[in-house]
């Protein structure tokens, strides 16, 4: 058999093998997506019951946490807020009584599910007022992690809100977003702000790798495609680098570091919070999933 014989035989050999070896693949990524996905389902129907619950108590963790600090560091904080804004103990005392009691009181509400409204527009308020006092407005990362734990309240707010009842009981209308969906909308767009600030701009590696992905994941959350897991998957993302870099046990007490990284990693946690509830609840009426059902 000569030189060319034996090359037609392994193109020929190649082209028979080449089209099996795609079927195997396709066959093999097909079958690990399929197992992914079963066991996704089946982590939300074990969780169903306790994940909202899981949910409500990681978004007030930063509310609970600084409300207790206020108590603790009132002399501290009084002094800070006069030093700020000259404006007198009383007044300064005032502030941090107000931030103390409306968050104590605001997780209370939420954890027993009473005036759960009330709560969420009484915390909308803290945010406010402290983003305001400690000059967050005018740093972009504080500000939109601020706001991202603004669309958590948002998406507990929906949450709490029940469907309003149709005037005209069992007559068909056209489809309206009510304004619980467009407070879903809303809350998974503010939400998506919090990894804006954890997107890096290095040229190593990684630091690509975790922007592509990143962006991707926050960007299927907020449009609302594959919205459960996506949002799943940023939750175990946010709380592994949660966990890395703001371990605040690992620095001493009496340190500056140790305040500021606890109350990056309650923040932190809260928006986690916002995020389980999306997984629990989905992405609402104002989504892509929802839509999908209509094609």
């Amino acid at each position: 058999m000569g030189q060319n014989d034996i090359m037609g035989t392994a193109e020929d050999f190649v082209d028979q093998w080449r089209p099996l070896q795609i079927s195997l693949l396709k066959r093999s990524l097909w079958s690990l997506i399929n197992r992914r996905g079963e066991f996704f389902w089946k982590f939300l129907r074990v969780t169903k019951q306790y994940l909202p619950h899981v949910a409500r108590l990681c978004l007030i963790s930063t509310f609970l946490e600084d409300g207790i600090r206020m108590w603790f560091q009132w002399s501290e904080q009084r002094d800070y807020i006069d030093g700020t804004w000259n404006c007198g103990y009383f007044l300064a005392s005032i502030f941090v009584f107000i931030n103390l009691f409306g968050q104590l009181s605001g997780c209370i509400l939420v954890l027993s599910r009473n005036f759960v409204q009330y709560a969420c527009f009484g915390l909308f308020g803290i945010i406010a007022l402290q983003t305001i006092a400690y000059s967050i407005l005018w740093d972009l990362k504080f500000l939109m992690r601020n706001l991202a734990l603004g669309g958590g309240l948002l998406l507990l707010l929906a949450e709490s809100r029940s469907e309003g009842k149709s005037m005209f009981a069992g007559v068909p209308t056209m489809r309206e977003s009510s304004p619980k969906q467009y407070m879903q909308l809303g809350g998974r767009v503010l939400l998506v702000l919090m990894f804006m600030t954890l997107l890096h701009f290095d040229m190593n590696f990684f630091s690509i790798l975790q922007n592509i992905v990143g962006t991707a994941l926050i960007i299927l959350v907020a449009i609302g495609f594959k919205t459960k897991l996506a949002a799943l998957t940023l939750v175990i993302w946010l709380f592994g680098i949660n966990i890395y870099f703001n371990a605040f046990w690992t620095v001493p007490a009496y340190k500056p570091m140790h305040d500021f990284l606890k109350y990056d990693f309650f923040q932190t946690t809260s928006v986690i919070g916002g995020l389980l509830l999306v997984v629990a609840l989905g992405p609402g009426g104002v989504s892509m999933d929802e839509k999908k059902k209509e094609w």
